[in-house]
């Protein structure tokens, strides 16, 4: 029984997270429990096969995490994000992409896609997206005869790009944990000048994948629009700009709604691509940015600015806590012979890497019905990643891989988050079957990615290896 403490360890963290106990309290507190158990056995003089010598560690990791640079971005990001929500520049952009594509079949759902991609590249958040779109293109869209199903499947697949386009507070995150991951990787297999990921090389690694997944969705919108146009029919352009309650022109409002955001994305995106900035340093840009846009569009009042630093306060506190908790639960779990444990599971298992990969896609999968992105990066990467890397698989893959696949895990029923979240803000009318119905389709197109990224590599890997 003892032999299988690390296993209990994962199982009780899973069962307490599921009765809806905070996750960084879980985390620290469930680790804190088995620690004590552990010290305590070996007090009474039962072998445990407890080392408390990597409790003596968690100093270190605490300071490690309140001195580690790349994590600057997260606040940074979270804060830009939240200021061009409050600041209404994706209503702006939403209502000139529906007159720009509304008046032909799917135009509507082109837009959103495009928007969708815009919002996720300047948020990083799938609630914040999926919550902004539902509210502000859901009712235009079931007004005009779109089909619910294909509405709300578009909102939230569209939603959950936000894991995958960067700038991604989840790369920011998974990059982090990657770089430790993949040098931990190259010392147990002896390599002591070990070669380094950056949170910049997944940003260039997601660009293509992220792009394919909007051009899929885009093209079954246009396929559903051209085989059953009662689903996404056109809408009048006219009647469409008096029901938005815009009196300028079609092209002042593009210039005024797109060309912003546009402007500020390609600004962080290509001095992070270009080596000019560090990720950490374009969060600062896109934060000042964003900060520009909200008062040159005359949204930022004190009130308003009070609630912009409350939201990103409380995100910022909850990542870094659950990421203090996830710490020292790693400590817990690996004095505990849990990482021996998988190495040896993974050694053993039939298919080698392959094997070892679909499993550990399988379980992560799993896991992303009942933990959001930012556990399942700081608990379970830690503890796969390093065995995965020494296996001999491309950091860079894998982060991509982990990332379209939580993105997947977010969108499938019954228990995604974005279906939650759309859920939330959709009217009572529209039923959760539908919403169900939606997804399922766009489900399909990131298994079909994942499976691209299996055969074609190199659709993650290239690009950071031309800058």
């Amino acid at each position: 029984m003892l032999e299988f403490m690390p296993l209990i360890l994962f199982a009780a963290i899973c069962i307490v997270l599921m009765f809806g106990f905070p996750v960084a309290l879980s985390l620290a507190g469930t680790a804190l429990l088995f620690a004590g158990m552990g010290l305590g056995l070996e007090a009474v003089g039962i072998d445990a096969n407890f080392d408390s010598g990597y409790l003596a560690a968690l100093p270190n990791r605490l300071y490690g995490i309140m001195t580690n640079q790349t994590l600057l971005a997260v606040p940074l990001f979270v804060l830009m994000g939240v200021l061009l929500e409050k600041s209404k520049v994706a209503e702006t952009l939403l209502d000139a992409m529906a007159l720009l594509f509304g008046s032909m079949r799917g135009g509507l759902g082109i837009s959103v896609t495009l928007v969708g991609m815009l919002m996720a590249a300047s948020t990083g958040i799938v609630g914040a997206t999926v919550v902004t779109m539902g509210l502000m293109s859901l009712p235009t869209m079931l007004k005009r005869g779109y089909s619910t199903s294909l509405a709300t499947g578009t909102i939230c697949a569209t939603g959950t790009l936000g894991q995958i386009i960067p700038p991604s507070i989840a790369l920011v995150l998974l990059g982090d944990v990657l770089s430790s991951a993949y040098q931990q990787a190259q010392l147990d297999m002896g390599i002591f000048s070990p070669k380094t990921v950056s949170v910049g090389d997944l940003f260039m690694g997601a660009l293509v994948p992220g792009l394919i997944l909007v051009v899929m969705y885009m093209i079954y919108v246009g396929l559903v629009a051209f085989f059953r146009p009662s689903m996404a029919p056109a809408a009048d352009r006219e009647e469409l700009m008096a029901e938005l309650g815009h009196t300028s022109g079609l092209g002042i409002l593009l210039l005024k709604g797109l060309v912003p955001p546009v402007v500020l994305i390609v600004a962080v995106l290509g001095s992070i691509l270009s080596g000019f900035a560090t990720p950490t340093e374009a969060s600062a840009v896109g934060a000042f940015g964003a900060l520009v846009l909200a008062l040159a569009y005359r949204q930022l009042d004190w009130a308003t600015l009070k609630e912009v630093l409350r939201s990103t306060t409380h995100v910022t506190t909850m990542v870094f806590l659950i990421l203090i908790g996830a710490a020292l639960f790693s400590l817990v779990f690996r004095a505990y012979g849990g990482e021996h444990m998988v190495t040896e599971l993974f050694e053993g298992m039939p298919g080698g890497v392959v094997g070892a990969t679909i499993i550990v896609m399988l379980v992560i999968f799993l896991l992303g019905f009942i933990l959001d992105f930012i556990e399942i990066t700081f608990v379970v990467v830690p503890i796969v990643g390093p065995i995965l890397l020494a296996m001999g698989l491309d950091p860079i893959w894998l982060g991509i891989m982990i990332a379209i696949n939580l993105q997947t895990s977010f969108l499938t029923p019954p228990f995604g988050f974005a279906l939650f979240y759309l859920r939330g803000v959709a009217p009572p009318s529209v039923p959760t079957s539908a919403i169900y119905r939606g997804v399922v389709p766009f489900i399909l197109m990131q298994l079909g990615m994942l499976l691209l990224l299996t055969f074609f590599p190199q659709l993650a890997t290239w690009l950071p290896t031309q800058f």
